[in-house]
């Protein structure tokens, strides 16, 4: 696709003149493969965005000069297409939290901001960003001038059809019938254009917000574990129960932190579904008596169950989740009551919105208040709530999008308002049935003997010393590294009698440790610990009964060590 005039058109400016903010972020996005470049002021700023630019990196500190204005000036005259982007390094706490500099914020426009210290994945994913939404007006660009040109065929094909006119009758009413359909054509590809526009633009945002909430919800869960594993080790060891029971309250803290990042991972993508063969029937039944208890009532719950849909492949759990959640967003949104039905049926998907296959379709449609057209495309965006402060985290509907989409069919919302809003999950139907309710005991956390000797890969030191601490007091003997090519050579001075190893590491990923070690040392039994992943990766090197999730208790790292020892000793690889 056409993206820009010229090779400038996608440099990345940089004013930092204070300090090595500006020298550390060049050598950054050079070593990412941006095109960028360093000014020391204003003047020289706008010079080079005359000259071509795609994004500008300043830092808060130099909007107070008042050759800032320069810039303004400049971005007043841009062209209709162009909303130039702005990414703004700001001072933790925020130094220019004055009206005058939020005026400053408000002139730039199109604005990202990011706390200093700077993140290197945040700062390359912000970067990145800049350059698409800057891409996009290349193309917006690209679609004026075709129209211009489109125009100026227009005025030309008049002339000519004036010229013919003097010439003969005859030709005038053929080309008068034959511009007109030339016309409606152009007309026709325009709005075509513009619609396939609109839904790739809206298909783009959700998907980096989805690979916003998955950088998120990794490094959340890396705190959340580091706090679990400590408050498990309190559990354990320690005598004083005032301690214990504050410990206890932190850990079921981080449990409910867990089902957070849970959710945003369901946004994202990367959550790790059980996807089976679920009875709707079943399913209707299991939720029933918790949505009516957290309806309340004043409002009516009615379930429909379409004799045609008996299986869909879904993760109870998941849909569960996601049928509770519609429950409390549609309660909220009728204050007064009014009725819930929540529906399952067979159905065929409107054109364009899934790949041709069998569906079921399972609606909750309320007699709410609606939702207004303006808001209607940002429902299913993590964190958008209507809702006031403290009432709602903004990822129920998120939730119920990413897991949709993740078990191969997808959601939409169709509101009226003054009538009510329906919710539509579209998931796969499943003919085969397979229990997929049998729970298996919860493990039962033993103390071993000594001399079972792990190796601990895990590049976030709090991380690592948490789970080298809980394992060590389970009684393990433990070695570990710092990222992966630290952890094979460990492997290689003295092999384990099991290796853990994080997924998302710089340079040589956990999947790629595995796979060399399945390699050099067959029938070594590994673990993958991981909060965010790419799954399929993980599926090739290493069984999905191997993969430990973030955050996790002491008990269930336990049960995992020990079932991957038991597997071991009990089939063991030649």
């Amino acid at each position: 696709m056409t993206i820009a005039n010229n090779a400038l058109d996608e440099r990345i400016l940089i004013l930092a003149p204070f300090g090595r903010d500006a020298e550390v972020i060049y050598q950054f996005l050079i070593r990412n493969n941006f095109d960028c470049g360093a000014v020391a002021h204003f003047e020289a700023m706008v010079a080079e965005l005359s000259a071509g630019a795609g994004a500008c990196v300043i830092a808060e500190e130099i909007l107070q000069d008042s050759s800032v204005q320069q810039l303004i000036a400049w971005l007043s005259e841009q062209e209709p297409w162009s909303d130039f982007p702005f990414v703004v390094l700001i001072s933790k706490g925020g130094s220019l939290a004055a009206s005058a500099a939020r005026s400053v914020f408000d002139q730039l426009g199109n604005i990202v901001l990011l706390e200093r210290p700077l993140n290197s994945e945040t700062l390359r994913s912000a970067a990145a960003s800049a350059l698409r939404a800057r891409r996009r007006q290349y193309e917006t660009r690209k679609i004026l001038q075709d129209r211009m040109l489109a125009t100026e065929k227009l005025r030309d094909s008049q002339a000519q059809l004036l010229q013919l006119n003097e010439t003969l009758e005859s030709r005038i009413v053929e080309r008068t019938r034959a511009l007109a359909q030339a016309n409606d054509r152009l007309m026709n590809e325009v709005i075509e254009r513009e619609r396939v526009q609109q839904a790739m633009v809206q298909f783009q945002k959700m998907e980096a917000m989805g690979r916003l909430t998955g950088g998120i919800a990794h490094d959340f869960n890396n705190l959340l574990n580091v706090i679990q594993g400590s408050m498990d080790l309190i559990l354990l060891l320690s005598k004083d129960e005032m301690a214990k029971r504050k410990a206890e309250v932190a850990r079921r803290a981080c449990e409910r932190g867990g089902k957070l990042t849970g959710q945003l991972l369901a946004y994202s993508r990367n959550q790790r579904l059980d996807l089976r063969s679920t009875d709707v029937g079943a399913l209707f039944e299991g939720v029933r008596e918790l949505m009516k208890t957290s309806l309340g009532s004043l409002v009516e719950l009615e379930f429909e169950m379409d004799d045609q849909l008996e299986f869909v492949m879904a993760d109870k759990n998941q849909i569960e989740m996601a049928l509770l959640n519609l429950g409390i967003n549609a309660r909220d949104a009728m204050p007064s009551g009014g009725k819930l039905t929540v529906k399952a049926c067979r159905a065929i998907p409107p054109e364009g919105l899934l790949p041709p296959g069998a569906y079921g379709l399972i609606s909750v449609t309320d007699t709410g208040h609606g939702i207004a057209p303006n808001i209607l495309a940002k429902v299913f965006e993590p964190f958008f709530t209507t809702k006031g402060v403290g009432k709602g985290t903004g990822l129920g509907l998120s939730q119920v999008y990413g897991m949709a989409q993740q078990s191969g069919g997808t959601a939409r919302v169709l509101s009226e308002i003054d009538i009510g809003t329906t919710i539509e999950i579209w998931l796969r139907s499943a003919e085969d049935f397979s229990d997929s309710d049998k729970q298996s005991s919860f493990p039962v956390l033993r103390m071993v003997a000594a001399g079972t000797r792990i190796l601990v890969v895990e590049d976030d030191d709090a991380v690592r010393q948490s789970m080298v601490e809980s394992l060590e007091a389970l009684g393990y003997s433990v070695s570990q590294a710092a990222d992966g090519e630290a952890g094979l050579r460990e492997l290689r001075r003295e092999k384990p009698h099991l290796m853990i190893t994080d997924y998302l590491m710089p340079g040589m990923t956990g999947a790629k440790l595995v796979d060399i070690a399945n390699q050099e040392f067959p029938g070594l039994p590994m673990i993958i610990a991981t909060g965010y992943a790419d799954m399929e990766a993980i599926d090739q090197v290493i069984e999905g009964n191997n993969v430990l999730r973030k955050p996790f208790q002491l008990v269930e790292l336990a049960s995992s060590v020990d079932q991957a020892l038991r597997r071991q000793a009990d089939h063991p690889r030649h």
